[in-house]
């Protein structure tokens, strides 16, 4: 919690004015019972209408000083709050956006949306409730402690040994509820994952008829979910029950001792009002810091997650150097390269070795596991090497600006991913100032310009949040496109024509060979069609590279390319 508040900085006097007007509300709450007992003792006493009518206007007059100044705290911590909520979520963003793939395999996607949502909605909501009572409960407390004590000691001492008693009660069960709330939050992740996987995976679901296994396991979550809840709530709802016990007890005992006082002399009956109304202010401020430390234990718990994401620093650090793009060296060179994903008890890539020249076309290809898509990942740094050097011109990939490096690399991932609104809009996230024209060049090359042609408004038609109203080669072909459009030195497709039909991906691959800069072009594919006609295939086995070559070397020599081809090819085999 300590790392975040530097968020609050720039609402300072916010939050020094919100517990301040809270204070002087309070001051004006523990004035209230003196002027009941003067009502009392002289008033009452002496039959004073005058006296009356002067203390009960300015008992009104407090009341509306103290709403102006409730008013005034409320406004104050709710503009402190609310700023640092802001601060706090875009300053999680931005850092999240900074990590590297290996920290965001590590921490989650379902963990990160409950941090960057729940979590900081709940430190939010602490932190309102902190500045507005957090010094006035304890106040009012200790403020009517010393009022008592100012009125009568002896009467007093019934306070000073119930307010330390009630302390241990409170904090006590604090300590207690604090770890539980961690265990609820952390419960509400598992939650969240399986909601989301369910709901994502809704068509998967049904096709395997596997809707009561999905309603069951989330049940189980749920009922977990529950179950700690309604735990907490019981540790939290002890505090109340207790609280009441307490003060019931000492201010029976306050008006025994008070009567007694009385009938020797020593107090006066307005004084015994007097000190019961502030009996009275403490039980109701006690039930309050009681519901404010349960709010309270939940915000430490969610800022403590929020701070964990915060301690992640990322382990890919940026480079300085520009690349030469119009050097003769290999565009791309791995030089035995080994790569493992973190928890990963082996190796995905082992000792990898092969260059890419300006223009080439390289084929990956292999098994299901064997390392396709871990190889492609490390060219713009998604990930980085265990082992060995990667070069990109020439240049040490890490000693490379990854602006620089993201700039001239163009890569379509395995699942295609568009976002909601316009395909104009989708288009300009590969260059933000692009043309119509240059985005109609760019459909045209990824065999998407009948796909736009075709839709209302076409580059104003609008995509549902990740391109639901699209077929999954209609969104293939527009990432192509999305990735085309910077004209990028480098082009990765990560198995991103599996939903193309043939001649669509002849078609691709063709337009690409005819563009009007030497592109050079990673094509990961289980397909042997689409790699048979690159310049260089890779055969990866177990993270290996069991091969390389032309397609016609390759089903000479390589047994495991043959496999995958006649697998593909049934009828040149038994030809």
């Amino acid at each position: 919690m300590n790392n975040l508040w530097k968020y609050l900085k720039g609402y300072e006097k916010e939050a020094v004015c919100a517990p301040l007007f809270k204070l002087l509300e309070a001051l004006m709450d523990l004035i209230v019972p003196l002027i009941v007992a003067s009502m009392i003792d002289v008033g009452i006493a002496r039959g004073d209408r005058g006296y009356i009518a002067a203390r009960m206007a300015m008992l009104f007059g407090l009341a509306a000083v103290g709403l102006a100044f409730s008013i005034t705290a409320q406004w104050f911590s709710a503009k402190a709050s609310v700023g640092f909520g802001t601060k706090l979520r875009q300053a999680l963003f931005d850092h999240v956006q900074s990590l590297s793939y290996r920290e965001l395999d590590t921490i989650g996607t379902d963990t990160m949306i409950t941090r960057l949502t729940s979590d900081i909605n709940q430190v939010q909501t602490g932190l309102n409730m902190g500045l507005r009572l957090l010094l006035r409960s304890p106040f009012v407390v200790l403020g009517s402690c010393v009022f008592a004590f100012m009125i009568d000691v002896k009467s007093a001492l019934v306070f000073a040994v119930a307010i330390p008693l009630l302390g241990i009660v409170i904090f006590g069960i604090m300590l207690v509820s604090i770890p539980l709330f961690r265990k609820v939050q952390t419960a509400l992740d598992g939650l969240l994952s399986v909601t989301r996987e369910n709901l994502t995976g809704a068509r998967v679901i049904r096709a395997f008829r596997r809707e009561q296994d999905s309603v069951a396991e989330f049940d189980k979550k749920n009922d977990n979910l529950t179950k700690l809840n309604l735990f907490v709530g019981r540790v939290s709802a002890l505090m109340n029950p207790v609280s009441y016990a307490m003060i019931n007890i000492a201010t029976i005992i306050l008006i025994y001792v008070g009567a007694v006082r009385v009938n020797i002399g020593a107090l006066e009956q307005g004084q015994v009002v007097a000190l019961y109304n502030y009996m009275a202010q403490m039980i109701v401020e006690l039930i309050k810091l009681a519901s404010l430390i349960i709010t309270i234990n939940k915000s430490l718990a969610c800022a403590d997650r929020v701070a964990g994401v915060f301690e992640m620093t990322p382990s890919i650090a940026n480079g300085t150097s520009e690349v030469d793009v119009n050097s003769d060296v290999p565009v791309v060179a791995f030089d035995d390269v080994t790569f493992t994903y973190a928890g990963a008890s082996a190796p995905s890539l082992e000792h990898v070795s092969f260059q890419a020249l300006k223009g080439q076309t390289i084929g990956i290809i292999g098994g299901t596991g064997s390392g396709k898509s871990t190889l492609v990942n490390l060219i713009p740094r998604f990930y980085d090497a265990a082992e060995g050097s990667i070069k990109v011109y020439g240049s040490d990939i890490q000693s490379v600006d990854l602006n620089s490096l993201l700039s001239m690399t163009g890569v379509v991932p395995q699942k295609a991913q568009l976002f909601a609104g316009t395909i104009r809009d989708n288009m300009k996230w590969g260059k933000e100032d692009a043309t119509d024209a240059e985005i109609w060049e760019a459909l045209e090359t990824a065999q998407a310009k009948e796909v736009v042609e075709g839709k209302d408004g076409q580059l104003d038609f609008r995509l549902e949040q990740n391109g639901k109203n699209l077929s999954g080669g209609q969104k293939q072909r527009l990432t192509i496109a999305r990735a085309l459009i910077k004209k990028p030195q480098i082009l990765i497709l990560d198995d991103s024509s599996s939903a193309l039909d043939f001649a669509t991906d002849a078609k691709l691959r063709v337009a690409l060979h005819n563009l009007s800069w030497k592109l050079t072009v990673f094509v990961v594919s289980q397909r042997a069609a689409s790699v048979m006609y690159a310049d260089d295939i890779l055969v990866l086995d177990d993270g290996k590279i069991v091969g390389h070559g032309t397609h016609d070397e390759l089903m000479e020599s390589n047994e495991i390319y043959q496999e995958i081809y006649y697998s593909q090819f049934p009828r040149e085999e038994e030809a």
